[in-house]
């Protein structure tokens, strides 16, 4: 294992500590505070640098990610409110969505809100709001490897409706600033049912600064509204109050096995301590599954905040997909599985 610039055994390093997790590992909390109160929390530290919040009252997504204590990710001015304030009807779901690394978007309507023959949805789905079953949180040694998994299920149903189960793993390492999270979408129901399925990463300052550069994968992309500045996609800029979010839909080429990358380059991420070095932030996904991506630019005041949102789908909602005949569908007892990972290399 590669830990503070050299190679070590697991007895060596056990020999230098009480506990591992005095280096890195996982650690299970519960907030207690305002709307936060009873949301779950797992927190995982790898000791190269990286540590993140998985929160199981919250469909298994993660929420403050930071590297040396400095962070990467964007957290909403909700906070990780608990999901006992969560309202479905229309676009309230801006009022409990917590920001974070990651918020999943889903599994059966993901965009903006409306009706159709299924019925009336809200926007981007339910799966952020659902506290997930059989939760688990375990870290091991496999021979000179630490490893740190969590996992846990998170089932969208309904009587008459349709019943959806997302399996969720996410892991990283000792030594590693890697988190990889792998999903399984079943149809439990006995009819065939929507799945649309968002990744909604978001990153944020100091992360983003005027220097940063956002490097996409080839492929076609455009604007989801006619005359959206096309410029400035692959830059940041400083907070503007006036400032109008922009989203674009991109068809990323893949690599020959089939996955796409996003780099976002800061030259000068600060140090807690004081100083920078360059970092990049990679976002990776398989393709197979996932060929859409959504870019988000909200550079406001406030709502500072970049979204790079790997899907199966667009966000104009339910009705758009099916109208336009791109939505997917589950037949019974399918399963559908996706891969995605976040890397912070310096």
């Amino acid at each position: 294992m590669k830990l503070f610039g050299r190679s070590w055994t697991r007895d060596e390093l056990e020999a230098r500590v009480g506990r591992i997790e005095q280096l890195g590992g996982i650690r299970r909390v519960r907030l207690e505070e305002g709307v936060e109160t009873g949301t779950e929390q797992i927190w995982v530290r790898t000791g190269a640098g990286l540590a993140y919040a998985v929160t199981p009252s919250k469909g298994m997504d993660i929420s403050l990610a930071a590297f040396g204590d400095v962070p990467i990710s964007w957290q909403s001015p909700n906070g990780d409110a608990h999901p006992a304030y969560y309202d479905s009807r229309e676009a309230e779901w801006v009022r409990t969505a917590s920001g974070g690394l990651l918020m999943t978007c889903g599994l059966t309507q993901v965009g903006s809100p409306g009706a159709d023959k299924e019925g009336s949805y809200g926007q981007h789905g339910r799966a952020h709001h659902i506290p997930a079953r059989q939760v688990s949180a375990v870290s091991d040694w496999v021979q000179d490897e630490y490893r740190m998994e969590v996992r846990g299920v998170v089932e969208e149903t309904s009587i008459f409706g349709d019943c959806l189960r997302l399996k969720r793993v996410i892991r990283s390492r000792l030594g590693d600033n890697r988190i990889q999270i792998t999903d399984e979408v079943e149809n439990m129901g006995f009819r065939e049912a929507p799945f649309m399925l968002l990744y909604h990463f978001n990153f944020g300052f100091p992360l983003l600064d005027e220097g940063t550069r956002i490097v996409f994968p080839e492929g076609p992309v455009r604007p989801r509204e006619p005359g959206t500045p096309i410029d400035g996609m692959d830059t940041w800029q400083q907070p503007d109050p006036l400032f109008q979010e922009r989203v674009y839909y991109r068809r990323p080429e893949p690599d020959g096995q089939g996955w796409a990358r996003v780099r976002i380059e800061q030259p000068a991420f600060p140090q807690a301590g004081g100083g920078t070095f360059p970092l990049t932030v990679e976002l990776g996904w398989h393709t197979g599954t996932l060929p859409n991506l959504i870019q988000w630019k909200m550079a406001g005041a406030g709502e500072h905040v970049l979204g790079i949102e790997p899907s199966n789908c667009f966000v104009k909602g339910r009705a758009a997909e099916r109208e336009k005949g791109s939505l997917v569908r589950l037949a019974p007892r399918e399963k559908v599985q996706t891969e995605l990972y976040v890397e912070i290399r310096r």
